[in-house]
């Protein structure tokens, strides 16, 4: 795996105050900015050249990480001029012609980055989307009603049921040709993409890791990472984690 575009624009609305002055993924956990470790597991995972597309706050995110020469790889820029999305960048990067893998900035995980690629090169899928199990429990009791004739007529009622879901790890591959269905210079998000993908007929794919997995873009996840980050520090960081975070 060669190739990886991080998406590090937003403005982490949700994590304010914090975010109103460092961008979401330059946010610690404990003693390292979360990009300081996708960057360096993307490195152990093969990859060599990194564009890291950047908007809000960009120039604390292009001064931390450089041209990448302290992680052992290349990294670029791409600063969007006006909001393009999730996806609507892909467009306007230039060398996308393998297979490549786009990612959140201000994603944990454990999960292999090399196995994700093995499995969307060998599937053929146009894309191959990282996924996670969540459960959700309602704390009230749900009513199920008639689809036709009287809407009105209760024909179930589940007490506090919990749901389960395959949710988006934030995490995804993407064939060149998917570059296509993407119009230059107009905002595009991720779910309008697949369901693109699904409307042309590719094969749109699910990669299910058993794999720890935390998206920091809410204060109740950035706490729980802060809280777990000592116990999980060596499956994130490998033989680096005893290392001192410089930069």
């Amino acid at each position: 795996m060669r190739r990886a575009v991080v998406l590090a624009g937003g403005e982490g609305v949700r994590l304010r105050p914090y975010t109103a002055v460092i961008p979401k993924p330059l946010m610690p956990v404990k003693d390292r900015p979360v990009l300081d470790i996708v960057l360096r597991q993307l490195c152990r995972a093969g990859v060599e050249h990194v564009t890291i597309a950047t908007g809000y706050l960009a120039e604390l995110i292009e001064a931390f990480c450089g041209d990448g020469s302290a992680y052992g790889m290349r990294i670029d820029y791409f600063r969007e001029r006006e909001p393009l999305g999730t996806v609507g960048a892909l467009r306007l990067i230039e060398g996308l012609d393998d297979s490549f893998l786009v990612m959140n900035g201000d994603i944990l995980t454990d999960m292999s980055y090399e196995a994700l690629m093995a499995d969307h090169r060998s599937s053929g899928a146009a894309s191959t989307i990282a996924t996670t199990s969540r459960t959700i429990e309602v704390s009230l009791g749900v009513m199920h009603f008639q689809d036709v004739g009287d809407e009105g007529r209760v024909t179930d009622y589940t007490e506090k049921p919990t749901l389960y879901y395959e949710a988006s790890m934030g995490i995804y591959t993407f064939h060149p040709r998917v570059l296509e269905h993407i119009e230059p210079g107009v905002r595009l998000d991720f779910p309008d993409l697949i369901l693109r993908l699904i409307g042309a007929r590719e094969h749109v794919r699910a990669f299910r890791p058993d794999a720890y997995w935390l998206d920091l873009g809410r204060h109740d996840d950035y706490e729980r990472a802060m809280q777990e980050f000592e116990t999980v520090r060596h499956r994130l960081l490998g033989e680096e984690a005893d290392q001192p975070a410089e930069r």
